[in-house]
């Protein structure tokens, strides 16, 4: 069993060393980029004021013909893009393809200065991080970076899921882990050929309400994601990293898009990945807590004082268990209305009249 004091040392002479806590930087929106599609690389510095995370793909939904001109090309961002205050991750491709090693090899040495986070793709167990964070640590020490990559892992198998709490206590190097739904329901072999979403015959239905069972029987459709949602939540606060939600592939349904990161945000998760610019103001917009709702948060939090006893506020009962729901409302905010001026004017108005 290995110590957890080790957890803090480098892995590689010369290494970085590893961080002790995953820093919250807002990533509401994971912004997928083809970097081997010279129209889309042209857009990027217009993309860039609008996302929090800018995503260079080497993975799926790049040929394999075109691997190496889109890791080439995610080189080319980094150097030539002014980033500000957008983070840059890439996903490199499967630790099973001919393409990994390199992928890892040119990117951390020549742009780990760049980049903040590494995605890996269909992690099965803690030993798939053990292996990317060694290598990582080597490559550190031979670039000279003075600051450790950061790795976030996708669940998307079966055996990912059944493992995701060994994964997610992996490595400090974790920053957190998203929902793979399409690959996951593949290993799954769950009858789906969506990507993401609900589906209609996944649903319940109300009781009979007379002899014929068909009428008056309404039925209501289910999220098949609820679960593995909710369990990836849980090993990611455990581990202290971050959750997302994955893609919605159908780009043209905007507000099922809505609906799916609404309830992802609401069982804990922090951002989801945008497939298209159409998602980046849903992501916007859902993983931002509402002005009403922090006002309200931030009216609980100075009704209670130091945190103990209970106080009533119109009919409602606040006691320590909600000024710490409220907590989280409130540091979120703060933490996006740092990076977002826009946002900052509606939370301090909003928050302005409720304590008026």
């Amino acid at each position: 069993m290995r110590s957890p004091k080790d957890f803090f040392r480098p892995l590689a002479l010369g290494a970085p060393d590893p961080v002790r806590e995953i820093p919250f930087r807002p990533s509401r929106m994971i912004h997928f980029l083809d970097p081997s599609n010279p129209k889309m690389v042209a857009k990027v510095p217009d993309l860039v004021p609008q996302v929090d995370v800018l995503l260079g793909n080497l993975e799926d939904a790049i040929a394999a013909d075109r691997k190496e001109a889109a890791r080439a090309g995610l080189v080319a961002v980094a150097r030539d893009t002014d980033l500000g205050d957008t983070q840059l991750w890439t996903r490199v491709n499967s630790l099973d393809s001919p393409w990994v090693l390199d992928d890892l090899i040119t990117l951390v040495t020549e742009i780990g200065d760049k980049l903040d986070v590494i995605m890996v793709p269909k992690v099965e167990g803690p030993e798939d991080i053990h292996y990317v964070d060694r290598l990582l640590a080597q490559l550190e020490a031979r670039a000279g970076l003075r600051r450790p990559l950061l790795v976030h892992a996708i669940l998307e198998t079966a055996t990912g899921v059944a493992r995701v709490e060994e994964i997610a206590m992996a490595s400090p190097r974790m920053q957190g882990i998203s929902l793979g739904p399409a690959d996951l329901a593949a290993s799954r072999r769950m009858k789906t050929t969506r990507v993401g979403g609900g589906h209609p015959g996944y649903l319940v239905r109300t009781d009979p309400v007379g002899a014929d069972l068909t009428q008056g029987r309404t039925t209501y459709q289910q999220d098949p994601w609820h679960y593995t949602v909710a369990r990836m939540v849980d090993a990611c606060a455990a581990a202290g990293i971050l959750p997302y939600y994955g893609p919605f592939g159908d780009i043209k349904d905007t507000v099922a898009c809505e609906d799916q990161f609404r309830s992802a945000y609401l069982l804990g998760c922090v951002g989801a990945w945008s497939l298209h610019p159409a998602q980046i103001a849903i992501a916007r917009r859902v993983f931002s807590p509402d002005p009403a709702e922090v006002a309200w948060a931030r009216r609980v939090i100075a009704a209670m004082g130091d945190g103990t006893g209970a106080v009533m506020l119109d009919g409602k009962m606040q006691d320590d268990a909600t000024v710490k729901q409220c907590r989280v409302v409130a540091e979120l905010a703060d933490a996006l209305a740092a990076r977002d001026p826009d946002l900052l004017h509606a939370y301090e108005a909003a928050t302005k009249e409720a304590l008026a």
